[in-house]
């Protein structure tokens, strides 16, 4: 091999190194960037910083979870209808997992909400829909049947006696304003953050709380302890 031969296999050699080594760093920064998405879209928590105000904001509404967890378990244990002990229970336990998701938040990262859950479950339900329509349609009537039953005979049972109990009343109506002045503070929070991902985690709670106070407000209206006019 001559010299000018020699000097075109080293040139050949060193672009061949370059382009194996270029295509190495645009593997790699496309490997980030699947990554990064991953972390947005597939689920992963992902690591935030949080500002001062936003750590302020968080433990506000970790204060009132904890206060929520206290009493609704509380008054679970007090409340004499077994459906309002069942009620608040279940709310405890939701509450519960409010807490779990703030204090995942404070420590930087994004906690994983039931949101692909239920959208797996509705496209479960979907898919049974289009199998067997109208086996689903019967099965929702059925529970929505035996539902308005159960509230009309609990209906009829208090006018008959012209009872209320005062007692279990003013539990649901304590819980009722504690759910309206924390959903009002979750809706300060979400403007305040800056991290879309906690801006969803906070929505999500928000609208979980809002259903307790729907669901408290309807307990009160069935048995006769709030006159909606």
């Amino acid at each position: 091999m001559n010299g000018n031969q020699c000097h075109f296999y080293e040139n050949s050699r060193c672009q061949s190194d370059e382009g194996t080594m270029v295509g190495l760093e645009k593997n790699k920064t496309l490997n980030n960037k699947s990554y990064r998405e991953k972390n947005i879209y597939g689920g992963v928590n992902m690591t935030i910083n949080l500002t001062q105000k936003e750590r302020m904001l968080l433990e506000d509404q970790k204060s009132h979870e904890e206060l929520c967890i206290k009493k609704y378990n509380d008054y679970a244990s007090k409340a004499q209808s077994q459906e309002l002990k069942q009620l608040f229970g279940n709310f405890a336990t939701k509450e519960e997992e409010h807490l779990n998701s703030l204090n995942q938040i404070l420590k930087g990262q994004v906690p994983q909400m039931n949101q692909q859950q239920g959208q797996q479950n509705q496209q479960q339900q979907a898919q049974q829909c289009q199998q067997n329509p109208k086996a689903q349609q019967m099965q929702q009537q059925q529970q929505m049947q035996q539902q308005q039953q159960m509230q009309q005979n609990q209906q009829a049972m208090n006018q008959k006696c012209g009872f209320i109990n005062s007692a279990d009343k003013d539990l649901c109506s304590d819980m009722l304003m504690v759910e309206k002045y924390v959903s009002g503070a979750y809706d300060t929070a979400v403007f305040e953050m800056n991290d879309t991902n906690v801006r969803q985690v906070l929505n999500h709670i928000q609208k979980e709380e809002q259903e307790h106070g729907e669901g408290l407000y309807n307990y009160m209206k069935n048995n006769g302890m709030y006159n909606a006019k």
